[in-house]
């Protein structure tokens, strides 16, 4: 049978042909027929996926398997295809696995059974690059694992530990004569456990909050009786997020478990059954949502969202319909496509960077922005527009390199299959929304996705759209300056460096947490840390804010050293990609110096880590005098004589105690 026949068939007999020839053990040819059948989909049903991978794994084409596994994660939330899929996941071997970014240890502990949502997991991390070893604690002993310093959770030394917990473990009453008190305890009880954790560990602890059954013997009187137990959970979980702040991440199972259904979710005859507080028809829900706060711990989240204009923004085509014919405020479409934007501003103002990509002449692209009354996203809004006539996946290319940022910190968002599958095509880094026909789901598709998570909110990511618009103000400052010194010198830049203070070490936090292109060692130190190193007088922190004449670019550059007798040894230095090449690096080696001879050190000693996005660091000490002392594993160790050779200087950078208020940048502090 000819391939182009096979294509021509309907779907079902090709996956028919396909299960025939594999029975025959014709594989090579049983893989042409099943993809003929994935062909035409966006979005590959789960069945073919499971088909395809199953004959790779027939075929030793690990890879190719590895692939045809995990897209049965962007297929849906199938419970029977991912459980299929985590067995098949097991059988793959490690090394194939493609995109890994990440390798972490996470413990299980839970108050019900998670046996089957442990590999459900691991399954839901993988296409984030992320790659579990597990351990599951048993049924009902989270309390007593973690209290236990011998416990083989502790032999285990996660890196994450993950409090999976129901509400029928709160040792809360059904209705309480004092709930400031009950409540109290409670929290106490939970904190306790985290404290325990940190004091032990250097795992970050993650945990459910809790979700609410939808038995509620008060009724709608439970809602606004304090002491209800109904009442006193909602508190609980409100009091726990609070006193998480950046030490312990929180994932919202009151919310998941009403997108997913409240009496699904509470399935009594899984309890009764197997002590299943969450049903497992849930399990791939609360996996992909758990792996994508764990994802933002690992500092994997993304960053840009790149926005297509025509049928994306605004319904019609500007070019073509004119200002007064594209859809935007009036009638059904027109208000769907006004909440888009008001949705993606949120975002904006929650730190995702915005861009434009769009096949457009430039001047119909800005139009909108421009005159448009009902455009609620703006021109300062966006910080790189490019419209233009050229490939998508060539825009999408330069807009990373403009902003400095991976591809894989790149979201797309665009109405256009055909264009969404080239980006997938060319640029499998980015990840890409696919939106439904009707524009009035377009903010439910983008509310689903996930990898926007952050653990934290700081004033930098508040204002990183501006950041990043200033980037490109300065990089055509740059390309027009005489010299590298003038172009230096006109952005009047200014510092503040200071040592870590408890106001700033969510940011720290934060920084260490995601920082990987200028990061010499890539140690990922979280805030319990972060308080040992600014409580050892042997220790030196600092952190460094930044201005220049363009915008207030935040805290930028995050350095952690060990004196050892006579050397300063740097444990961890970092900077923000946004003020790459801006002197903030000579001007943090320059404290560091000052700070070494303080301590009466005469040598400032730093190491290199290679890893697969730092190595433009590489040679970083090189250039600042420090010399090679070691080299081993293609990790080196640099030291600078500063009695010899002197502080590092930087003339570029005023320092400063405080911004002045209502500075804007060019005037002085």
């Amino acid at each position: 049978m000819s391939r182009l026949a096979v294509e021509r068939r309907d779907g079902r007999e090709a996956i028919a042909e396909g299960d025939r020839l594999r029975k025959e053990g014709r594989f090579d040819q049983a893989l042409i027929v099943y993809r003929s059948a994935a062909e035409g989909h966006e979005l590959v049903p789960a069945h073919i996926c499971l088909k395809l991978a199953r004959t790779c794994i027939d075929l030793e084409d690990y890879g190719e398997a590895w692939r045809w596994t995990l897209a049965v994660v962007d297929s849906g939330d199938d419970f029977a295809s991912w459980q299929a899929a985590a067995a098949l996941l097991a059988r793959l071997p490690v090394e194939a696995m493609p995109n890994s970014k990440r390798s972490a240890k996470l413990a299980l502990l839970s108050s019900y059974t998670t046996t089957q949502f442990g590999p459900m997991l691991e399954l839901a991390a993988a296409p984030l690059g992320i790659r579990f070893e597990l351990y599951q604690g048993h049924y009902g002993q989270y309390r007593q694992e973690i209290i236990d310093p011998q416990s083989p959770m502790y032999g285990f030394g996660p890196d994450f530990v993950l409090l999976a917990v129901h509400e029928g473990d709160l040792a809360l009453p059904d209705l309480s004569q004092d709930p400031d008190r009950d409540i109290q305890a409670e929290l106490q009880r939970w904190t306790s456990l985290w404290r325990t954790v940190s004091q032990r560990t250097a795992a970050r602890v993650v945990q459910y909050n809790f979700a609410l059954p939808p038995e509620t013997p008060m009724g709608h009187l439970g809602s606004r009786l304090p002491g209800s137990r109904y009442a006193m959970t909602r508190r609980l979980n409100s009091r726990l997020g609070e006193e998480a702040a950046g030490r312990v991440s929180f994932i919202d199972a009151e919310l998941i478990s009403s997108l997913f259904g409240k009496n699904r979710w509470f399935d009594p005859r899984f309890w009764f059954l197997g002590k299943y507080a969450v049903a497992p028809e849930a399990h791939p829900l609360l996996a992909r949502h758990t792996a994508a706060v764990i994802a933002a711990d690992l500092g994997l989240s993304r960053k840009c969202l790149v926005l297509d204009l025509d049928n994306t923004l605004w319904g019609g085509v500007i070019g073509e319909d004119g200002l007064a014919g594209i859809k935007l405020g009036d009638g059904v479409e027109g208000e769907a496509y006004v909440a888009l934007q008001e949705y993606i501003r949120k975002l904006k103002n929650k730190g995702i960077i915005l861009a434009v990509c769009s096949k457009n002449n430039p001047a119909d692209a800005r139009e909108p922005f421009e005159k448009h009354p009902e455009m609620r996203i703006k021109l300062d809004d966006i910080a790189v527009f490019a419209a233009n006539w050229r490939p998508k996946p060539e825009n999408i290319r330069e807009i990373a390199e403009k902003l400095n940022i991976g591809l894989d910190s790149l979201v797309l968002l665009d109405d256009n299959p055909v264009e969404r599958e080239a980006v997938r095509q060319f640029l499998p880094e980015v990840d890409v929304i696919s939106l439904p026909a009707d524009p009035s789901r377009y903010v439910r598709a983008l509310a689903e996705y996930l990898m926007f998570e952050t653990t934290s909110f700081t004033v930098e990511d508040a204002q990183r759209a501006d950041q990043y618009r200033a980037r490109a103000q300065i990089a055509d400052l740059e390309s027009s300056a005489e010299s590298i010194e003038d172009f230096h010198r006109s952005l009047k830049m200014r510092a503040i460096v200071r040592p870590f203070d408890e106001l700033n070490l969510p940011r720290i936090a934060q920084l260490i947490g995601k920082t990987n292109q200028f990061n010499l060692t890539t140690r990922r130190h979280g805030a319990e840390k972060l308080r040992e190193f600014m409580a050892d007088p042997d220790c030196v922190h600092l952190y460094l804010r930044l201005r220049d004449r363009f915008a207030d670019h935040g805290l930028v550059s995050v350095a952690i050293a060990r004196r050892e007798g006579e050397v300063l040894d740097i444990d961890t230095w970092l900077m923000s990609c946004r003020v790459i090449g801006r002197t903030v690096e000579a001007q943090m080696l320059h404290h560091l110096c000052v700070e070494a001879l303080r301590l009466g050190c005469s040598l400032l000693r730093g190491t290199y880590v290679p890893t697969a996005k730092n190595a433009m660091v590489g040679d970083v000490y090189g250039r600042y005098g420090f010399e090679a002392i070691e080299d081993r594993d293609k990790t080196t160790v640099w030291q600078y004589n500063i009695t010899a050779r002197g502080v590092i200087e930087n003339g570029f950078i005023d320092l400063v105690d405080r911004w002045e208020e209502n500075d804007d940048g060019s005037g002085t502090s």
